[in-house]
């Protein structure tokens, strides 16, 4: 019992420590780019400095401008991830359980992968429309295939014995998949959404650097066109502090289901 408290003990404590030095990292480079543009080394017009940009974030805070932004990109992502993955993991079930099916499009889903979704997003833009719901496609076109392909490979490495254990007494395709390979899988599913945050951001801000009046996309694009590098640098960081929320939040259900899992063994 003891042993347990000292282990659990000095994991705190390690966690504590990389807590602080993440944080410790974070001020010596806002730091540094502080200084460096105070004195001028680099070029405060192009890069800005952290103090201007916490001053212009405070001032879209004050007029609640900033929240509207967050609140379109943040709901988009959100569309894409939810309809994404699912949409991925149905069609990675019916390849799993369709042998002749996921031999005829394996070639295809390649393909698919490899084509610049980015690079198609105007044109996906304009079939789907010029709202919400065509940058919510190019969210989706950015994840669904490599959903789809990783989701079907978790699934078929289940250990194959288990596989047949259940097959000999029985068992539907149903009864395996909802009693072996979803539950074995579940910390891969949630694995598959944590990469499908960083995806779906992608997607979302290109698609309203093409068409949105509004987002945290429009902000940084429309600094970038009147040259105001203050706003570009605060959407960009924004964006930032957006996405690791949404990934902590997913990466302490994970965590959630590790403690369970270990204490069900």
């Amino acid at each position: 019992m003891s042993n347990c408290r000292d282990e659990e003990k000095i994991y705190r404590h390690k966690k504590i420590k990389l807590v602080i030095s993440q944080i410790a990292l974070i001020i010596i480079f806002l730091s540094l780019w502080e200084i460096l543009a105070y004195f001028k080394i680099i070029d405060d017009f192009l890069f800005s400095r952290p103090s201007k940009i916490f001053m212009l974030l405070v001032q879209y805070i004050k007029s609640n401008e900033i929240f509207k932004h967050v609140a379109i990109s943040v709901y988009e992502t959100l569309l894409g991830i939810i309809i994404g993955t699912t949409l991925g993991i149905f069609i990675a079930i019916i390849l799993w359980s369709n042998d002749k099916l996921s031999k005829l499009l394996e070639p295809f889903l390649v393909m698919l992968n490899a084509l610049p979704k980015t690079a198609l997003a105007p044109i996906m833009i304009i079939w789907a429309g010029t709202g919400i719901s065509g940058i919510v496609v190019v969210a989706i076109s950015i994840l669904i295939v490599i959903t789809i392909i990783s989701a079907y490979n978790y699934f078929i490495s289940v250990d194959e014995e288990k596989i047949k254990m259940l097959k000999s007494f029985k068992a539907t395709k149903f009864q395996i998949f909802t009693k072996l390979i979803l539950p074995s899988n579940l910390i891969n599913i949630i694995n598959i959404i944590k990469i499908n945050i960083g995806m779906s951001w992608v997607g979302v801000i290109v698609g309203e650097f093409l068409v949105s009046r509004a987002g945290i996309g429009y902000l940084i694009m429309y600094g970038g066109q009147v040259f105001k590098l203050d706003l570009v640098m605060m959407g960009v960081i924004v964006l930032a502090i957006c996405a690791y929320i949404m990934w902590k939040g997913i990466d302490l259900l994970e965590k959630y289901f590790i403690k369970k899992r270990g204490k069900k063994n």
